[in-house]
């Protein structure tokens, strides 16, 4: 449960322990030029040369912008139902989907979500032999931002598409992290995009822009999703703000990934030690991992508070776990976390376990 006191502490925070930093309406306003193109209804201007980037990142046909990653993949998945003629949709069990959308797939499309494998591990395609019925699409998420950034084996993934291929479906990639996956795999993002069908993008996680999306594909299947856009309500009379913000975070923060990733990897290396700190997955296999710290709730908010009150943003709560001695946080590398020395870090780290801060 948030902590009212501690969110009111957010905002004098000039620091923060995870991912760009204490999010600031001047911070992101800056990233849009004030010579920006604008749109009509998100046509032409700076919406159409974000897409054009992505295309040419992704190397797929087409690409649409959208103002959130929920219309993005329900109206992809509307489009393969219906080219398929299936309402089957299989996905980890832990698939956004499935779990943060408010059954949006079966109450707005009639889709049914056929969850796959165990919660607690990445999906494999021996995982997909379980299934006997030829589905609308396969959703794979890159990374599994659940289970701490993990990434399957890089041939299993292949394999797992080639699955959908072969019962004549189509492979989505959930691609939230996809700029943090496709550090994790030394690939270039085209190179992972390359065996899905179609490719939905986030701009606000990983790189830190304004609120926007894009999904890409095929040219005929992008047209119908821009049509879905529509009846939906996502096309604005002008996306450009977020479209802009989206193109300078893109081009500013696509680059630094590789070294989010290797920064990701040193603070492994320092908290692994810490007596009452477990990194997952260690080592981490994007620019992100997951910490399970052995506090309680109380103490947990004492620390969190604590350290807001020096003006250090570290979360605003926990993640249970099945154990209530154990929680559950998830550090994210960005800009913020590389302007913390690593020795800084773990100190903060400690504080929340009450661990010496010296190494």
């Amino acid at each position: 449960m948030s902590d009212p006191d501690l969110e009111a502490l957010r905002s004098s925070c000039d620091r923060a322990l995870s991912a760009h930093g204490p999010v600031r309406a001047a911070d992101l306003l800056a990233t849009v030029p004030p010579d920006t193109a604008v749109d009509r209804y998100g046509a032409g201007g700076v919406v159409a040369e974000l897409e054009a980037e992505v295309v040419a990142l992704l190397d797929k046909p087409a690409a649409v912008y959208l103002p959130s990653g929920t219309m993005a993949q329900q109206s992809a998945l509307r489009v393969h139902a219906g080219r398929t003629l299936r309402r089957t949709v299989v996905a980890h069990p832990d698939c956004h989907l499935f779990r943060h959308e408010g059954g949006a797939l079966e109450r707005l499309h009639g889709l049914v979500p056929r969850p796959v494998g165990d919660r607690n591990r990445m999906l494999v395609r021996a995982d997909l032999d379980a299934v006997a019925e030829s589905p609308a699409a396969l959703v794979v998420e890159l990374p599994q931002r659940d289970l701490g950034g993990q990434l399957p084996p890089w041939d299993d993934v292949v394999e797992q598409t080639a699955w959908a291929h072969d019962v004549h479906s189509v492979a989505h990639l959930d691609g939230a992290r996809l700029w943090e996956a496709a550090a994790g795999y030394d690939m270039t993002p085209a190179e992972v995009a390359a065996p899905f069908d179609t490719v939905y993008v986030s701009f606000y996680k990983g790189i830190g822009a304004l609120a926007g999306c894009c999904l890409a594909g095929p040219a005929d299947a992008v047209a119908e999703v821009r049509e879905w856009r529509h009846r939906l309500g996502g096309t604005l009379f002008g996306l450009w703000p977020g479209a802009a913000s989206a193109l300078t975070c893109l081009r500013r923060r696509l680059p630094l990934m590789p070294a989010y990733l290797e920064r990701a990897r040193d603070l492994a290396g320092l908290l692994r030690d810490v007596p009452g700190v477990r990194v997952v997955p260690d080592p981490p296999q994007t620019p992100m991992l997951h910490l399970l710290l052995e506090t309680t709730p109380e103490a947990f908010r004492a620390a969190a508070r604590s350290c807001a009150e020096e003006g250090l943003w570290t979360w605003a709560d926990a993640m249970p776990t099945g154990d209530p001695a154990v929680q559950r946080v998830e550090l994210a590398v960005g800009d913020a976390t590389m302007a913390l020395s690593p020795e800084e870090v773990r100190a903060v780290v400690a504080r929340f376990v009450g661990a010496s801060p010296a190494r």
